[in-house]
């Protein structure tokens, strides 16, 4: 009798061990590429400790992992090394580098269910072009933006220029600039009329320019590039003139992260930035200030940029299914809307746009809705196979011409013969 009572308690002791074993959290590692701390770390840090309140079986760790370009690297090291991160928000260009070094999982072979599904066909179209490939679905739209103009609208007013209105078309940008730039009694400019950044992401920028005169910059296989077409060319020409005849805009090359700076300490009337910056000018402009599409040439347009999430391999289906909740719960229309709030990048799905919150910030932020109409125009970001040396390809020869070293011409057609030469090995 007693030993029947002793396996009794021992059995009922290990069937209550169990669920407390079966329950142990999910730790997710998610790399988020910021360098230094601030709003948006504090944002994300938020984020996951909700995510966590609402799923108290995952535990979510933000790993901040610096620039996109460094973001890529450190994932692909922890992954070589077999700790890859569970999730990662990377360049959603970074899709078929990801895709080489197999080391990501399809997002539609974990998102099985018909709501999961649904979810997966939520998002706006011109996002999927950069997560989509091969008929698989690789990453999840977050943290996405466009290109658009900002302009000063105090400055337009005093070069007698409608103050409630961006320049429509690239002659109208070049007219307005020379309207807005002022030199001094000794012929130095004080105040620039435009400015498009060369540092950075220069080919993204690029492409504000190459969109409009009509050129697509590679096919969706990632495998070809045309940087040599004579629209592209001719768009490149354009860049360079704004400075080198026009003299609207500083010659060599201008820094990506000095230019809101220079737009808020009125260096230049106008800028060219992502719509990620919103948040930032509406935080630091003193003065009103108004945002537009990219300027037309042929057609509206401007790529899309930012980041997807990815789920890793070498991770557990445990790990994995947490991973995709915690995706799909980030890119929800209300956190969605918080989040665009909160940075100024595009909400990345219609859903978003329908929430209260997302509502009421429109009619106290109309600019907010622009980068969004500018979707219907928009474009794939600059994306192939060995991504990064390719874009390289290209922005040394932006920066040639922007510099003067080679005339626009011969800056893309040796861009293309390089390109050419490092993708040959996946057009077999």
């Amino acid at each position: 009798m007693r030993r029947t009572l002793l396996k009794a308690l021992a059995a009922s002791t290990i069937a209550a061990a169990l669920p407390a074993y079966a329950q142990k959290p999910v730790e997710l590692t998610f790399y988020y590429p910021v360098a230094v701390g601030g709003p948006v770390t504090k944002t994300i840090d938020q984020m996951a400790a909700d995510f966590e309140k609402e799923n108290p079986g995952i535990k979510v760790k933000p790993v901040y992992s610096g620039t996109y370009q460094e973001s890529i690297v450190k994932a692909l090291t922890a992954f070589k090394s077999g700790q890859p991160p569970h999730v990662a928000v990377l360049l959603s260009t970074d899709m078929f580098t990801l895709i080489d070094e197999d080391a990501i999982v399809p997002i539609d072979g974990l998102a099985t269910s018909a709501d999961d599904r649904k979810w997966l066909g939520g998002f706006y179209d011109s996002f999927m072009m950069n997560s989509r490939t091969g008929g698989k679905t690789w990453g999840v739209p977050f943290q996405r933006s466009t290109i658009v103009l900002y302009w000063n609208k105090e400055l337009f007013k005093e070069a007698g220029l409608d103050p409630d209105k961006g320049p429509a078309n690239w002659d109208q940008m070049v007219e307005y600039a020379k309207k807005l730039t002022k030199t001094d009694a000794s012929g130095n400019v004080t105040q620039w009329g435009v400015k498009i950044p060369s540092s950075g992401f220069p080919y993204w920028l690029f492409q504000g320019l190459t969109t409009p005169n009509g050129a697509l910059l590679m096919n969706e296989a990632g495998t070809e590039t045309y940087f040599d077409k004579p629209e592209v060319i001719e768009a490149l020409q354009y860049w360079v003139d704004l400075s080198a005849k026009h003299k609207v805009m500083p010659g060599g090359v201008i820094e990506w992260g000095t230019t809101p700076k220079d737009f808020f300490e009125k260096k230049a009337a106008m800028i060219w930035t992502t719509t990620g910056n919103l948040t930032n000018i509406r935080t630091n402009a003193g003065f009103p200030f108004g945002v537009a599409m990219l300027p037309e040439k042929k057609r509206r347009g401007s790529p899309t940029g930012g980041g997807n999430f990815y789920i890793f391999k070498k991770t557990s289906p445990e790990e994995q299914a947490a991973a995709l909740k915690f995706a799909k719960w980030a890119t929800a229309p209300q956190r969605a809307a918080q989040w665009s709030i909160a940075t100024g990048y595009v909400a990345v799905t219609p859903a978003a746009w329908e929430t209260p919150e997302m509502k009421k910030y429109v009619q106290e932020v109309p600019q907010a809705t622009v980068a969004r109409d500018q979707l219907q125009f928009s474009v794939a970001e600059l994306s192939t196979h060995d991504n990064q040396r390719v874009t390289k390809a290209l922005n040394d020869g932006l920066q040639a011409a922007l510099t003067g070293s080679k005339s626009p011409a011969d800056a893309m057609k040796d861009a293309q013969r390089e390109a050419a030469r490092i993708l040959r090995p996946y057009r077999r």
